[in-house]
């Protein structure tokens, strides 16, 4: 049985990153995506991630994911040294306490609205049942509850998005990554998505680390860090 402990960090610090570096290799060729960032997040924080394509805004927020690992430097999330988890660790970490957000949405294509929801608590082990009064109760949240038997393709972007939303909404997650999450939507829909994330945020308490290129978007959350070829050029101290 995997076990994750988690540790109580200090100054309400949920977020800790110490001299990060993400170096990929292709054939003799290192490219640096990130170089020796350190940045703290504070619970409870909306903060944005802006930078020009290439600055590494999208590898720090797979790294916080866990969805990458970095090649060298520590990243603690809640306490617990993700960078050190094994690969069943950091699933299970993941799955309870980190909802994802992505651009291209990542529904399953097969499944309904409601079952692409309810998917990361069945995967965790609960009942159909007893997860279902939960699912519900997001996709009302999200405005959808009339959808949940859709499938993705019968949903417009803006509907994709808001089941992604309240997919990564039903763990009840102490982490939101967002990765750009309004790209594909027009600006009145991306509007509506912001809206529900800052909604998570401040009435759920979720700390939300959102990539965007938008200052439109950027401008949704309370504090915005700012990077530049794999390092953090300004927002790096918790606001």
């Amino acid at each position: 049985m995997v076990r994750v402990h988690v540790r109580p960090l200090p100054d309400s610090a949920m977020i800790v990153l110490r001299a990060v570096d993400k170096i990929y290799r292709q054939g003799a060729t290192e490219v640096a995506a990130l170089r020796g960032v350190t940045l703290d997040i504070a619970a409870g924080q909306f903060v944005s991630v802006v930078g020009p394509s290439g600055s590494g805004k999208s590898t720090l927020l797979h790294l916080l994911g866990g969805l990458d690992q970095p090649t060298a430097g520590e990243i603690e999330i809640e306490g617990t040294p993700i960078a050190a988890m094994s690969d069943d660790e950091i699933t299970i970490f993941r799955r309870r306490r980190i909802g994802i957000v992505f651009q291209f949405f990542n529904l399953l294509p097969t499944l309904s609205a409601e079952e692409n929801v309810a998917l990361p608590l069945l995967l965790d082990g609960r009942r159909a049942r007893d997860v279902r009064p939960r699912v519900e109760s997001v996709l009302e949240q999200v405005g959808l509850a009339h959808r949940r038997r859709h499938r993705p393709d019968e949903l417009s972007g803006g509907e994709m998005q808001r089941v992604a939303i309240a997919r990564a909404l039903v763990v009840e997650p102490a982490l939101i990554l967002a990765d750009e999450p309004t790209g594909n939507l027009d600006t009145a829909t991306g509007e509506q998505i912001l809206e529900l994330l800052r909604e998570a945020n401040a009435a759920r308490g979720a700390t939300i680390v959102m990539v965007t290129h938008d200052p439109r978007a950027a401008a949704y959350a309370g504090r915005t860090v700012a990077m530049r070829d794999g390092l953090v050029v300004s927002g790096d101290h918790a606001a």
